[in-house]
């Protein structure tokens, strides 16, 4: 597979893993239009601060479970002034910290230090996203091929979805040799081959009155469902069981148990699956040959089924305003009463669209380049509209993160100008203190419970959480019949010891227990299935 060299490229690809980790400090919570010392607990987050050490600190309660990531990261025009400030250990990018990027011809390394300032934060976005989850990225023809070919080296090129063409403004161009009236949301899937992920308008229990992105297709005319054979499963209408496309091994022939002639698919054609599946679901009735029962074998498909209401155009020109970047703009102003210093901030509607065909209605939603926070206005907006609970986790590393981002959530929910709220609750975090100090112990101003947080998300890469026990008090938990202990004091020095033993309750094939000494035997310790971890030299770095 062809991959894209800038300079940079070597000290970046790995440059998450040397990314302090940092804790989340609540600052407020916003519920019903007021706003909270506690936490809402909603699962909405706004989250103040730099945004590749955010994605880091998301990571022991969220990786694999994002199922929609959507970015709208600097297009990289020279007119953005946007820097560079990642702290990089090699001497060429350290020259680059605190410059602001500048234009084609004033700044030649501008499209190396995009790549760089990307590179991590897609390898982190990755790990994130859910295993049937998709990510949606903005961008215009100044880094567009760029970055696909970045994409295509994270996220594989089988999972490469589409780029989808959108009508970012209506007006002619008259500075430029070609008028430019579109920009691209890059597709690409985790695992484009997993059974459950669709990119598909989807039904639940109301259909989307969609009137600014007429690409829709039209729902299910249920006129067409009827149930002849009083089936118990309900109304069903026959789908052709062929398909485009000649593949060996979905070619083979089908008898008709009703007359016993043979049937092989019609030319250039095969049988939408394997023969086994064929068989399962003739018997379970499933297959029909028509009204007559004398013709080729067709599917049944349950009006209760039927959520899949075709695929969805990669073209999405509206030729109305309220699609198009200014519209974003008109709808800032609008919220805030104001103009407000914002340069293109996308209409979110275009964001809700991309929910409607990526999301499901209790799915989990991360923009990483918040900006005004327009992919919190659509979430809400969203749920709004057909009673959904989707969430949102917003990150913005700029000083409006307060003063726009989460503003913006906050009117949008309680109502502004003529327009009523529509709900929502939220908590706003910063980044706190890092896990470690510079001498590698422990960061104990953070606290004992984001420390086991932490631990037991480094030994099971799942979220951590605090659970009624019978067990000691240093008992974090069971994952996958090993039982983890972290005995940790902090005034004093904690042993692995017979003592320490004869607290446990949790039975297990094994055990690891962190503690800052041993006085067990290694022959002991192998016997009976321990694995002893010393504080803070064992705790993984990740």
């Amino acid at each position: 597979m062809p991959t894209l060299h800038w300079i940079g490229k070597e000290k970046v690809i790995n440059h998450h893993m040397d990314v302090p980790f940092k804790v989340l400090e609540h600052s407020y919570g916003f519920d019903n239009g007021q706003q909270t010392e506690t936490e809402t607990k909603s699962g909405n987050k706004i989250i103040h601060g730099d945004n590749l050490e955010a994605l880091k600190t998301l990571l022991p309660e969220y990786e694999g479970q994002i199922k929609c990531i959507y970015i709208d990261p600097p297009y990289n025009t020279g007119n953005e002034s946007w820097v560079y400030n990642d702290n990089v250990n090699d001497p060429k990018i350290k020259k680059w910290l605190g410059q602001v990027v500048g234009k084609e011809a004033e700044d030649l390394t501008r499209h190396d230090k995009w790549l760089c300032m990307m590179y991590p934060r897609l390898k982190l976005l990755h790990k994130l996203l859910a295993d049937d989850g998709a990510i949606f990225i903005s961008i215009d023809d100044n880094e567009q091929a760029n970055l696909k070919l970045v994409m295509d080296e994270i996220f594989g090129l089988g999972n490469y979805i589409t780029s989808i063409v959108w009508q970012s403004r209506q007006s002619i161009q008259n500075d430029t040799d070609l008028s430019i009236n579109h920009e691209y949301i890059l597709a690409f899937a985790k695992n484009r081959r997993k059974k459950d992920r669709r990119l598909k308008p989807h039904n639940e229990k109301y259909w989307y009155d969609i009137k600014e992105f007429a690409f829709y297709p039209k729902p299910v005319d249920e006129d067409k469902f009827s149930n002849p054979d009083n089936d118990d499963r309900g109304k069903w209408k026959a789908d052709p069981f062929d398909a485009p496309a000649i593949r060996e091994n979905l070619t083979y022939p089908i008898i008709n148990p009703n007359t016993g002639e043979e049937y092989l698919p019609p030319k250039g054609r095969h049988w939408r699956t394997e023969k086994t599946k064929y068989e399962a679901l003739l018997a379970d009735n499933r297959i029909v040959f028509g009204k007559t029962g004398k013709t080729k074998p067709q599917l049944k498909v349950f009006l209760n089924e039927k959520n899949d209401f075709g695929s969805v155009s990669n073209s999405w020109f509206t030729g109305e305003e309220n699609g198009t970047a200014t519209h974003g703009t008109k709808e800032l102003q609008k919220i805030f009463e104001k103009d407000v210093n914002f340069e293109t901030p996308k209409p979110y509607q275009l964001i809700q669209n991309i929910l409607k065909i990526a999301t499901r209605e209790n799915d989990l939603i991360l923009d990483s380049f918040a900006g005004s926070g327009t992919t919190a206005q659509a979430v809400l907006n969203l749920n709004h509209e057909t009673g959904s609970k989707r969430k949102f986790i917003l990150v913005e590393m700029s000083d409006y993160a307060d003063t726009i981002t989460a503003e913006r959530v906050k009117k949008v929910s309680k109502g502004y100008s003529e327009v009523n709220g529509i709900g929502g609750s939220f908590d706003f975090f910063t980044l706190g203190q890092p896990m470690f100090l510079e001498d590698g112990n422990l960061n104990e101003i953070i606290g004992i419970e984001k420390i086991r947080q932490y631990v037991y998300y480094t030994e099971t890469k799942s979220a951590f959480s605090e659970t009624k026990h019978t067990d000691n008090k240093h008992f974090l938990g069971k994952y996958n019949d090993t039982a983890y202990y972290f005995n940790y004091e902090k005034d004093e020095v904690t042993t692995l010891d017979h003592a320490f033993l004869a607290t446990m309750k949790t039975k297990a094939e094994q055990y690891v227990i962190y503690t800052d000494n041993c006085l067990l035997t290694k022959d002991f310790m192998t016997k009976h299935h321990i694995n002893f971890k010393k504080i803070p030299r064992d705790i993984t770095r990740f």
